[in-house]
């Protein structure tokens, strides 16, 4: 009840000037968004920023202004939704520029090889997010080539919130078991389609709107489509309705008919 009584207060608080600026700057769409939808960004991003710890890393000063901007991106996969914003979720790490991550991968025979990788982000299931802020900055400033490393880590913690990096995040929440089943037996039945139809384009070297990167697992080509469903929109409608309506439903929203430019 008290985390209750703290966020309601948290979303009926105005923004800092700060705050405001980062959103609106750092955060593109939210100048698109209905003015409604915009308000309750804001109140979202209050809690966000209470709740979650941001830590600047390698020689990265981070400010309120891509604190907000960073949080309202996240938020905006949370609008219209009865969340818990990102349980899991602990720290948001932000590196100045693209980083070397170090990981552990099988290679057969109970073989294991280390390797190092660079990297615009990163989304973890112990509960922290790690972004790089010229890739973060980059991709706010042309919405429209679909990337959004910010959108794409965010959402594969959505996938993570039933345990399993699957591309299924948790479908029909609060709904009656019937309609949780149908949705649930939609979702799998068109994503699987469009993933597959993906993969077989990426083998072949075919061009496709959704970028190959979609077709590596389908957590990623679930963290693909949600990039596109929010930068791309109309085109991801036209071009693939199945998954814009999956999108449409899970999101709860509808941005190819929000105010763009």
């Amino acid at each position: 009840m008290w985390k209750s009584q703290r966020r309601q207060k948290l979303l009926a608080s105005p923004l800092g000037p700060d705050q405001r600026r980062g959103m609106e700057t750092y955060c593109p769409f939210c100048r698109w968004l209905p003015a409604a939808d915009q308000k309750e960004l804001a109140g979202r991003l209050q809690v966000f920023l209470a709740e979650k710890n941001f830590e600047g890393c390698g020689g990265f000063v981070l400010n309120e202004e891509i604190k907000s901007g960073i949080a309202a991106q996240a938020c905006l996969l949370l609008l219209h939704r009865n969340t818990d914003y990102y349980p899991d979720l602990k720290s948001v790490l932000v590196y100045p520029a693209d980083y070397v991550a170090s990981f552990t991968r099988h290679i057969g025979s109970g073989i294991m090889e280390e390797s190092q990788m660079v990297r615009a982000g990163e989304s973890w299931r112990e509960g922290v997010v790690v972004l790089a802020w010229d890739s973060v900055l980059n991709e706010v400033q042309a919405p429209e080539n679909g990337h959004n490393v910010v959108l794409h880590e965010f959402a594969h913690q959505l996938d993570y919130e039933d345990g399993l990096a699957d591309g299924m995040p948790l479908i029909g929440q609060g709904q009656p078991r019937g309609v949780r089943a149908q949705r649930f037996a939609d979702w799998t039945r068109i994503m699987r389609s469009e993933y597959e139809k993906l993969r077989h384009q990426a083998e072949v070297g075919q061009p496709t709107f959704l970028r190959h990167y979609g077709a590596t697992n389908a957590a990623e080509f679930f963290a693909v489509a949600t990039e596109n469903f929010f930068c791309r929109p109309r085109e991801l409608q036209q071009l693939h309705p199945g998954i814009y309506e999956q999108m449409q439903w899970y999101y709860q929203q509808d941005p190819a008919r929000w105010n763009w430019p």
